[in-house]
């Protein structure tokens, strides 16, 4: 595996055709005051962000809701504002997870915080590669790293598919409903993220407000114009969010 600089490196990414972590030289930083509408997400997330800093005992967490509403944003934003502190980020894709033991061994003694991020995580019925995730959160006969903090975003709570067919193996002993085993396993991945942060579609208040911060640069002279063509965007999308108000900004026209 490549040395990284990470006195110098702020994140780095796993190249599965390399088979190694190639540093990030141009960092998609963001400045968390800008991520508007989940005040109760980020709270909490920095929160725990900088609980890991200090060396006390954190949860790993999961992001999990509505697409563009922030949950990959809130990681760069974190990064943005604790890398003084020694926060380092390394992503990783899913089907690259078999190589997430193998990391941590490389990162576990260093001086450095790390986030492993896991963006758009879930899993199809069959596969297997959540197994070693769940060895990393929860450890085996060695201790996890104390350095290392999971961070993964999903659109599923439960990271994998739930259908109606797990459900007809449930019991009912004794007054109380005893879960399938299918729906246990599937449920034991999510349960290892001590923190579960959910997303939801923006308002519309404040899908403008992101709106506003986007075009506060220019001069809009009919700001009640300007929220009509941006809503009639967002709904031509089916979806109001971030992402969508930022695709607005970004196919404005003077």
């Amino acid at each position: 595996m490549k040395s990284i600089h990470w006195n110098k490196h702020l994140a780095a990414i796993w190249r599965a055709s390399q088979q190694k972590l190639k540093a990030v030289d141009d960092v998609d930083l963001i400045d968390i005051d800008s991520l508007l509408g989940i005040e109760r997400q980020k709270q909490a997330f920095c929160q725990n962000i900088e609980k890991f800093l200090e060396g006390q005992p954190v949860n790993h967490v999961l992001l999990w809701g509505a697409r563009g509403t922030g949950k990959s944003s809130l990681v760069k934003a974190a990064l943005n504002r604790y890398h003084a502190q020694g926060l380092r980020v390394i992503e990783i894709p899913k089907d690259e997870l078999r190589w997430l033991i193998d990391i941590t061994d490389e990162i576990r003694l260093l001086d450095y915080r790390f986030i492993i991020f896991c963006d758009d995580l879930s899993f199809e019925e069959g596969e297997t590669s959540y197994k070693e995730l769940k060895s990393t959160l929860q450890g085996s006969i060695e201790k996890p790293p104390e350095n290392v903090l999971i961070v993964a975003t999903s659109n599923r709570r439960h990271l994998m598919p739930e259908q109606m067919k797990d459900n007809q193996d449930a019991r009912f002993v004794n007054g109380e409903i005893h879960q399938s085993d299918t729906i246990e396993e599937k449920m034991s991945l999510s349960d290892r993220f001590g923190l579960s942060l959910s997303f939801y579609p923006l308002s519309q208040d404040d899908y403008f407000a992101i709106i506003d911060q986007l075009f506060s640069g220019k001069n809009i002279k009919d700001k009640k114009e300007l929220h009509i063509l941006a809503d009639r965007f967002a709904r031509e999308r089916g979806s109001r969010n971030g992402r969508i108000a930022q695709q607005f900004y970004n196919a404005w026209e003077e």
